[in-house]
């Protein structure tokens, strides 16, 4: 009677704790000019109420594992989490050449980076679940040069996140709305100490509320635990780095919080 009493009790302890979280990882497809964009959504069931809205734009590899992870991970955190199709059909590639085929244009064309955006953010608006009015998006690499992009051409955004992406692409801000956190690789050689000057200067004349974060020894891609692996058979100077992962991760948090107070 005692051994069946005490497996009863664990079982309500550990179904109450599950039941207090039901992560939702999702593939969902919309469209726009005749072009299919392949996504993923990431909520937690279990909350009540509308959540405000976390879009995440990949690295330059596309819609991978590692883009669905964040997802995750933004949804734990009580967020209704997107990841953003910016090439088209859920595209996702393994080598240096055909990313850097794939983010190119993006980075000439602004214009078409912020009209795929928009694009995904109209349609993340559609969920009943998610606050329209809280909108915030984060970046890797090439996702946190975009996402610094539709801070300076989008003033609806609550917030941006930009982890060990590029600084300066071209783009003019078009006013300063909204809030921006740089988490930067301090020896990251993607982004050189003239671009980080001029970057600083166009946030304080624009006066944009920022916050620029350099962490010691890290390079580029630091947040991602395959860089290291991936830098090492494409001779690239990108690597892991878990305190600035962790550190950058708990800054990012931080930020959220108050944005979306």
């Amino acid at each position: 009677m005692k051994r069946f009493s005490y497996s009863l009790l664990l079982f309500f302890v550990f179904g109450f704790v599950f039941s207090q979280s039901k992560i939702v990882v999702k593939e969902t497809t919309y469209s726009s000019k005749g072009k299919n964009f392949k996504s993923y959504v990431a909520y937690d069931a279990s909350k009540k109420g509308k959540l405000p809205v976390v879009m995440i734009v990949p690295e330059w590899w596309g819609v991978n594992d590692y883009a669905k992870y964040r997802a995750k991970k933004i949804a734990e955190l009580g967020y209704f989490a997107m990841v953003v199709d910016m090439y088209g059909d859920g595209k996702f590639v393994e080598t240096p050449q055909e990313a850097q085929e794939l983010a190119t244009p993006f980075y000439q064309n602004a214009v078409l980076a912020k009209e795929n955006f928009d694009v995904a953010t109209a349609y993340v608006k559609t969920f009943k679940n998610v606050n329209s009015s809280k909108v915030a998006a984060i970046g890797y690499c090439f996702g946190g040069a975009m996402v610094l992009n539709m801070a300076r051409q989008n003033p609806e955004l609550k917030g941006v996140v930009s982890f060990h992406g590029n600084l300066m692409t071209g783009v003019k801000p078009t006013h300063n709305n909204v809030k921006i956190l740089v988490c930067n690789g301090a020896a990251d050689n993607f982004v050189p100490e003239k671009e980080i000057e001029e970057f600083k200067k166009e946030m304080m004349e624009n006066k944009f509320d920022y916050q620029f974060i350099n962490y010691p020894d890290a390079v580029h891609a630091f947040t991602n635990p395959n860089s290291t692996a991936v830098g090492k058979k494409f001779n690239m100077n990108i690597a892991y780095n878990k305190s600035a992962d962790v550190k950058s991760w708990q800054e990012m948090k931080t930020f959220l919080a108050k944005i979306f107070k």
